[in-house]
């Protein structure tokens, strides 16, 4: 069996010298096979890490989420034949808030070894820089759509913070994250904790823990850039 490696790529372009070990740079160059969640990001960060080999020579298959099961067998193939794999999601670490998650299980299901690397977890580095419950923390991925629904799970997510004292960690789609900033001001109370972490490892990135109140006085611009927001309800 060959390995499937587990390849973080970087959360802001042009990062990767800052964000990733030289040993995963190493493990790139040398895989020559690769299942992406996009190709065309896929393809830049290849070149970027200066694989030797010509895109053209390197196999790249996207995936997504909705891939129906017997399309994994057609992934695992080359692992099956002794060919070394990585996936790359788009951004940020496979398998985490990513489709990935599903050949993975798959190949554990069929005994084919897989490696993680070490590299950039936008959830992961809001958490540590948030100055929340690090020890007791949930995340749940994308919040409804719809109004009503996105407010009573905001509602439900401040009410486990303030009584569990559990991090409530979770993302929106950049285009509606100012939405979904709104909605959050509106519903919580004044003294509950929000974390926003914008642009995470870009030199433009920040990330900054206010209450809902002085978030209030000073709304930042969120609209078209990738942020994690996380509440917490601590004194």
């Amino acid at each position: 069996m060959g390995t499937l490696y587990l390849i973080p790529v970087p959360i802001a372009a042009g990062t990767y010298s800052q964000v990733l070990p030289i040993y995963n740079l190493q493990i790139v160059q040398q895989l020559d096979c690769f299942l992406v969640e996009d190709a065309r990001t896929a393809r830049r960060f290849i070149k970027e890490v200066g694989h030797p080999k010509s895109l053209a020579d390197i196999q790249i298959v996207e995936f997504n989420k909705h891939q129906p099961l017997q399309d994994m067998e057609a992934y695992i193939q080359p692992l099956r034949r002794g060919r070394d794999v990585g996936i790359l999601s788009e951004s940020g670490c496979p398998g985490i808030a990513d489709p990935g998650a599903g050949i993975v299980q798959y190949a554990h299901q069929h005994s084919i070894p897989v490696i993680p690397l070490v590299g950039p977890c936008s959830l992961l580095l809001a958490l540590m820089a948030s100055g929340f419950n690090g020890q007791h923390f949930a995340f749940h991925g994308y919040l409804p759509i719809d109004q009503l629904e996105r407010k009573q799970a905001i509602r439900q997510l401040e009410a486990t913070a303030w009584q569990s004292r559990q991090t409530q960690i979770f993302i929106e789609t950049p285009y509606r994250n100012e939405i979904m900033l709104e909605a959050l001001l509106e519903t919580c109370k004044p003294t509950t904790w929000l974390c926003i972490g914008k642009d995470i490892t870009a030199p433009q990135g920040w990330i900054r823990s206010l209450t809902i109140q002085q978030w209030k006085n000073n709304k930042p611009p969120l609209h078209q850039v990738p942020a994690v927001f996380l509440l917490a309800g601590q004194k």
